[in-house]
């Protein structure tokens, strides 16, 4: 066995043969069923259920006590404790599962402790009274925690993988694939430069400097997907472990377009998203698209931002006659036109020029469209989107997903485009909408997204220690605040708890508004019809069904987006007795938020029944690796039969076998304008009275899948979060009569 340094030393051969067993038992390991793990609902019995409110996966109303109760993950396969204590067995001193994990990742440098264990974790509900220090509690952390970004802990800033210092050169094999120590220091210490923020906004201006002069496309684009493209918790663990699985060799991909400017800016993956410059936190932000002066069409979201202060020219979709009015009248209206003239005034660029890929579909395709060796399509939006309807028909993406209405092309909002100094400017004209109409949304803190304009007298990891869920900063709870009461700093004062406590409830507010757009944007391309039944339901006999679901959008398939994130769109549907009990019900969930297929744990340890007519539009990917019939993966790498597992291009031409060597993509949405059906058959068993039932539908989406995010070690913050804002789309009821 060799590696690319030469011969590999005995010893260090034998604990690769170790760490490959290792690995294989890890994700070949079957999870051990146990009365503690099928604890929860009889899924062959269901609760009776009076609403379709969300409910604790349990089958209890959500509260404080069964939520922290019902998201402990039991020791399954993906576990690494269970390994270690075999391991240990076997060896004269023990290992740890962090030091298991350490070997299995080929780290050479030792464990860090992460900055999540420096500081007090927020308050609990159940604590607010207490007379110990506020924060002192067991409560799964944040989402958005130093646990979850880049930096500060074990998935973080001093990660081996990427760079820095080794001990021993041979058993490194990422010596030369991670950033120099000059280029890591420049980007870890960049938040600790005074001047450095000074120096990023002079070359790449945030979307706060722009927000003084267009109002209100800054607060469109401040709750959109774009802005939310970097500060996402979920991109940020799954872009660690994309690193972390294929040693590095993914590289800048999914920073590129996620943010644009961290990757021009040259700031190491290593560096946290809390300690990089204001703009990098924004991901798409204005210059994203805005100082762009080329057309790159299928780049993989390698585009290049043109460098500049606020007053260097933009780009856009007129010719710039409203600026260079302006700039005509510069003296009157108060405007700087250099960064030089220190005299009162609102700062404006000098110049606007026509770009022609911004008034078409041509700008979205760098990102949009986007593949990744050995040739797997992430994105194919784009492509979905050229060979439908809608781009013979001459519509463009903007229409949709930049017009009035939601995912309709019906035209554009007439307002002035600009604000000088607080006063519209020019004549109203089309103004597109910067919310970018789509399904996403947050499950980031609400003090670092949506963004804020102030925000800012906070660093991002003094809000992370801001616990809002408790109440801090609102009335109810100031009055509960004593003496015995300690609070982290800067919230350890009522006046900066109450000042946080209206940042929130704003971005809480925006936030609903989002979630309002997203549904609104789903249920525009999507209708449900039926039931339809060849014959009325008798009593003993067992119930046919189905509905057909309709992809009334001439854009692109339902659902669509990003393919590595596998989101989910499923028919939940439910039978109701003449009792008003629940007795059949297809598209649940099961104690973990997964529906009930071979994913779920649950129903690989028996606990829940398989849902055999589970209605999914999910696409997936198929992979078969060394032997063996296709497989459903999360994370597709090609593992080969060396442990260095990483990225590369397939050995045989893509264009020969119509897709990936070993692995593929199973598709199952909807074409524009097309439809599928749902069947469905409710067992003899359960018609078993006379009378009126109820048969209630609704579409549900969410866009990453809970096992996945498993996989990647999202935290049960994240996934709860991820459940609670859980897309229902359509939902209605029909009254069937069984004789």
């Amino acid at each position: 066995m060799t590696n690319r340094r030469g011969s590999t030393p005995p010893k260090l051969c034998l604990n690769r043969m170790h760490l490959r067993a290792a690995w294989i038992a890890i994700i070949f390991g079957a999870a051990v069923s146990s009365p503690e793990i099928c604890r929860g609902q009889s899924w062959q019995s269901p609760a009776p259920r009076q609403t379709w409110d969300r409910m604790d996966p349990t089958g209890d109303e959500l509260n404080q006590e069964t939520t922290q109760r019902s998201w402990r993950l039991p020791a399954a396969a993906w576990r690494l404790e269970p390994f270690a204590a075999r391991a240990a067995q076997r060896q004269s001193r023990p290992v740890t599962a962090e030091q298991l994990r350490a070997q299995l990742r080929l780290a050479t440098t030792p464990q860090h402790v992460s900055v999540a264990k420096n500081f007090q974790p927020a308050i609990g509900h159940q604590n607010v009274a207490s007379p110990h220090h506020v924060g002192e509690t067991s409560r799964p952390t944040d989402d958005v925690l130093e646990a979850d970004l880049l930096g500060g802990s074990s998935l973080g800033g001093e990660d081996d993988l990427l760079g820095g210092e080794v001990s021993d050169p041979l058993t490194d094999p990422l010596m030369n694939l991670g950033p120099s120590s000059e280029a890591s220091d420049h980007g870890v210490e960049l938040a600790d430069d005074p001047h450095a923020n000074l120096w990023t906004e002079n070359c790449y201006p945030s979307a706060e400097s722009c927000r003084a002069c267009h109002p209100v496309q800054y607060e469109q684009w401040r709750a959109s997907g774009h802005a939310y493209a970097s500060v996402s918790p979920m991109f940020q663990r799954f872009d660690q472990a994309m690193t972390e699985y294929t040693e590095g060799t993914v590289g800048s991909f999914c920073v590129r377009c996620h943010s644009p400017v961290q990757t021009q800016l040259k700031i190491p993956r290593s560096t946290s998203i809390l300690d990089a410059p204001p703009v990098v936190r924004e991901g798409v932000t204005c210059i994203a698209c805005h100082r762009i002066n080329e057309h790159y069409w299928r780049s993989n979201g390698d585009r290049r931002i043109v460098p500049g202060d606020l007053h260097a020219p933009v780009y856009g979709g007129s010719g710039g006659a409203g600026v260079a009015r302006a700039v005509a009248n510069a003296d009157s209206l108060k405007l700087k036109l250099n960064s030089d003239d220190t005299s009162p005034g609102q700062a404006i660029h000098r110049e606007g020029r026509f770009f022609l890929p911004l008034t078409n579909s041509d700008v979205c395709v760098s990102c949009h469209q986007v593949a990744v060796h050995p040739g797997i399509w992430l994105e194919v939006v784009h492509a979905q989107y050229r060979s439908g309807p809608a781009a013979e028909r001459g519509i463009t993406c903007q229409q949709c997903h930049m017009g009035a209405v939601p995912g309709k092309p019906l035209g554009y909002e007439l307002n002035h485009v600009a604000s000088l100094n607080d006063k519209p400017w020019g004549e109203k004209r089309k103004q597109s909408n910067h919310q970018f109409w789509g399904p996403g949304f947050s499950i980031a803190h609400p003090g670092l997204f949506p963004h804020h304009p102030k925000a800012d007298r906070y660093t991002p990891r003094e809000w992370l220690k801001f616990d809002y869920r408790a109440g801090w900063g609102t009335e109810a709870f100031e009055r509960t605040v004593d003496a015995t009461m300690v609070f982290p700093a800067p919230w350890d004062t009522p006046d900066d708890r109450r000042d946080a406590r209206k940042i929130i409830d704003a971005n809480l507010a925006k936030l609903q508004q989002k979630r309002s757009a997203a549904t609104q944007t789903m249920e525009a391309a999507l209708k449900i019809e039926g039931p339809l039944m060849r014959h009325a339901p008798q009593v003993g006999q067992p119930f046919r069904f189905s509905y057909r679901i309709h992809n009334v959008s001439e854009g692109h398939n339902l659902p669509t987006g990003s393919l590595g994130a596998q989101p989910q769109l499923w028919l939940n549907v439910a039978l109701i007795d003449p009792d008003g009990r629940r007795v059949w019900e297809s598209g649940y969930l099961d104690r973990h938020g997964d529906l009930a297929d071979m994913n779920s744990v649950d129903v690989a340890t028996g606990c829940v029944p398989r849902d055999a007519d589970l209605f999914n539009l999910q696409t997936k990917f198929l992979i078969n690796n060394v032997r063996g019939t296709d497989r459903e993966a999360a994370l597709p790498l090609n593992f080969s039969l060396d442990q260095l597992v990483f990225l590369r291009p397939g050995a045989i031409p893509v264009s020969v076998l119509n897709h990936p060597p070993l692995i593929r993509m199973e598709a199952h949405s909807i074409p524009p304008c097309d439809s599928r059906t749902a069947h469905y058959t409710v067992p003899a068993s359960v018609i078993r009275k006379r009378g009126t039932y109820r048969l209630s539908v609704r579409m549900r989406s969410r866009t990453e899948p809970i096992y996945f995010m498993r996989q990647i070690e999202s935290t049960p913050d994240m996934i709860q979060r991820m459940l609670g804002n859980t897309l229902d789309l359509h939902p209605q009821s029909h009254s069937i009569r069984v004789r």
